[in-house]
């Protein structure tokens, strides 16, 4: 596994928020996590990003213990995430939003040329609006900001929370697409999406989260056939 996350236990104050799950993302992998709002979904992705403090339990990551890693380690180590809400910053422009992604990586300027060019290979709406400011693009166009901004960093495990959120349909069956090429290309995915059939669809793997726990874990494609999952989450 690339990664590995045993027993968590996060509290926010006097709240336990994640009580005790374990999962795995395997290398190349897309894993995803599912479950409704207050289920612990984003409080585990802001925890294996180092946002959130671990109360008992274990983050390895490619055989190493990252529990009590900072942050900006955990992303020179190849964890990188595009935070629910996008998070861009809306008073700098495309390109610096793009480069603020390169800043604890470092790199050469070829490198980094090579990213961005990646980048608007992905997204080419992004090079159309290269000088744009954030803060001025569509929902959909900040969602591939986050997105690229992320792969600016170079992720080994790449960390995307409700990518579709407040998207039009049509934006959303591109930005799995996008989704399924960036784990084509070698990067393990960890997706946390409330649009679930999407998510399964796409995942090698899932998990289903509720009030904390993991109650039902298989193959994206397992679950997305079984009759709980489907009532629960899928529409019947």
């Amino acid at each position: 596994m690339l990664l590995e996350v045993t027993d968590l236990h996060v509290f926010y104050g006097r709240i336990e928020a994640i009580k005790g799950i374990s999962f795995g993302v395997g290398e190349g992998e897309i894993t995803t996590l599912i479950g409704a709002n207050g289920a612990g979904k984003t409080t585990t992705m802001r925890t294996i990003s180092g946002v959130r403090t671990v109360t008992q339990g274990s983050v390895i990551f490619d055989g190493q213990d990252i529990t009590k890693m900072a942050p900006h380690d955990r992303v020179k180590l190849g964890i990188c995430q595009a935070p629910e809400g996008r998070g861009i910053f809306p008073g700098m422009t495309v390109r610096e939003n793009l480069d603020m992604g390169t800043y604890v990586r470092g790199g050469d300027s070829a490198q980094k040329a090579a990213d961005l060019a990646h980048v608007f290979h992905l997204f080419p709406r992004l090079e159309e609006r290269i000088s744009q400011l954030g803060g001025t693009l569509s929902g959909g166009e900040q969602q591939m900001l986050a997105i690229g901004r992320a792969l600016m960093s170079r992720p080994r495990l790449l960390l995307l929370d409700e990518p579709s959120m407040g998207l039009a349909p049509m934006l959303i069956a591109q930005i799995f697409e996008i989704i399924k090429q960036i784990n084509s290309e070698g990067i393990s995915v960890l997706l946390v999406e409330q649009n679930a059939t999407q998510a399964l669809r796409v995942a090698h793997r899932g998990y289903v989260l509720e009030t904390g726990y993991v109650v039902k874990d298989g193959s994206g494609h397992d679950l997305l056939e079984d009759p709980a999952v489907r009532a629960a989450y899928l529409g019947g």
